[in-house]
């Protein structure tokens, strides 16, 4: 009861309109304060078309090769852990391919190792004894038999030390032994990417018509969902050290990304996270605290932009950038226990989300989930952070932060979008807005069935 209490005296506290119609939100899972100010507010979603865009070769346009993660471009990366190829009509999984099968047949997603680590796989050599074993050291051993294999790889290590800064005679010097001691990482690290198969939509005649989340089709979108949680699913069977995945998708420059080709990024972690600990936290304190003062809160003030019988997009209040966040449905709690029918229906929406959206607004998918040694039940959720502002100075004085457009703002702007996309049949599958039935706790992690 003492729970309930509180949660009701939070909920009228983190969401006021002032008479001068300044916004000032609280974002209850991690206490960022964020206002919206009158006459700051008026920005409007924008996929304006770059004064620099140029355009495409048609040639090329049917053969890219546009960055290192293009199809033709394939050995630029390191050795491929997995590829999801599409074979009379169903998908499959390729596992750890050999030098012979780069360039067999066109990936529809590839999952390779990050040449340049967040945490290294010397991190977890150094601080756990983690060695390659098992199926990846076979896999090493059959791959560097290989001339082709062991040119590879000695090329992608050489490639690497020039992007260090090492000079052609440092690199020189090395001897092979030392560069496939690193290679090492490619084997065994606990930094991925799953890279889609296009760096353009279809079609695109112009050089800023890239193939977003959003160009995907459902089924597509579905499939590198259902991937990247394979992905998961390996990485931990991989390394018993790992306690958490942190799982994201930057898109674009303004957003962090390297290349403006669509790709997931998977980041091995021995601990949760402050924010994940925070909500565990939280939610260990307030165990309705996510359908209280997300799914419900959302609904009473009517953010809630689409919902199906499986998960539930809405704007989201209280943070830096304009946000919007998916929650799935499902009791269970964790990306790897969702059934594809779940599953399904949480991609169509983050899918819708991003369809909606447009690919010329940079953004940031983050995941959140249960870790798999938590005893607390936390629903599985992405946020989709557009980056279209930029903190500055009265922020970091004073952690209160000027967030352009007004969650209503927001709502206004992606909900026709959708029943657009919705009429031209690109989405499907869901309820939009006002259609949207709103049921009280509808989110069953906690046990709640309604």
């Amino acid at each position: 009861m003492e729970g309930e209490q509180n949660l009701s005296r939070l909920q009228k506290t983190i969401y006021r309109s002032m008479p001068d119609g300044t916004i000032k939100q609280i974002n209850p899972l991690t206490d960022r304060e964020v206002w919206t100010i009158p006459g700051r507010k008026n920005k409007p979603i924008t996929n304006a078309k770059p004064k620099n865009r140029q355009k495409i070769s048609p040639m090329s346009n049917s053969h890219e090769d546009y960055c290192n993660f293009c199809e033709t471009k394939y050995s630029n990366t390191p050795p491929e852990k997995g590829r999801l190829v599409k074979e009379n009509g169903h998908y499959k999984i390729l596992s750890r391919l050999n030098p012979d099968q780069i360039f067999s047949q066109l990936a529809d997603l590839r999952r390779i190792p990050n040449l340049f680590e967040i945490v290294t796989t010397d991190y977890w050599k150094k601080n756990y004894n983690f060695q390659l074993n098992g199926v990846n050291k076979k896999w090493k051993e059959r791959y560097l038999s290989q001339k082709k294999g062991l040119e590879h790889v000695l090329g992608i290590i050489n490639l690497k030390l020039k992007l260090s800064g090492l000079s052609p005679e440092e690199i020189e010097k090395m001897s092979s032994d030392q560069k496939l001691e690193m290679a090492n990482a490619f084997f065994c690290g606990g930094h991925e990417l799953i890279v889609a198969r296009k760096h353009y939509k279809e079609n695109a005649e112009y050089t800023d018509e890239l193939c977003s989340s959003g160009e995907l089709t459902q089924e597509e979108h579905f499939q590198y969902f259902k991937f990247t949680i394979e992905t998961i699913k390996d990485i931990y069977e991989q390394n018993r050290y790992v306690r958490y995945i942190s799982i994201f998708q930057n898109w674009l420059r303004d957003a962090g990304a390297s290349f403006d080709h669509l790709h997931k990024q998977l980041v091995a972690l021995d601990e949760w996270g402050t924010s994940v600990e925070r909500e565990l936290n939280l939610v260990s304190r307030y165990p309705n605290i996510y359908n209280e003062l997300a799914v419900n809160f959302a609904g009473y003030n009517n953010l809630v932009i689409a919902e199906n019988d499986h998960a539930i997009a809405f704007v989201d209040i209280g943070h830096v950038y304009p946000t919007l966040v998916v929650y799935s449905k499902s009791e269970k709690f964790r990306p790897t226990e969702l059934g594809d029918e779940e599953l399904r229906g949480f991609s169509d929406l983050v899918h819708a989300c991003h369809a909606a959206m447009g690919s010329g607004i940079s953004c940031n998918e983050e995941w959140y989930y249960c870790p798999r040694d938590a005893i607390v039940p936390m629903p599985w959720h992405i946020l989709i952070k557009w980056r279209i502002n930029t903190p500055a100075g009265f922020e970091g004085g004073t952690k209160i932060f000027i967030n352009p457009i007004a969650l209503t703002d927001i709502r206004d702007q992606m909900v026709p979008r959708l029943y657009e996309l919705r009429d031209k049949k690109i989405i499907d599958g869901f309820k939009i807005a006002e259609e949207c039935p709103l049921k009280p706790n509808p989110l069953r992690y906690n046990g709640h069935v309604n």
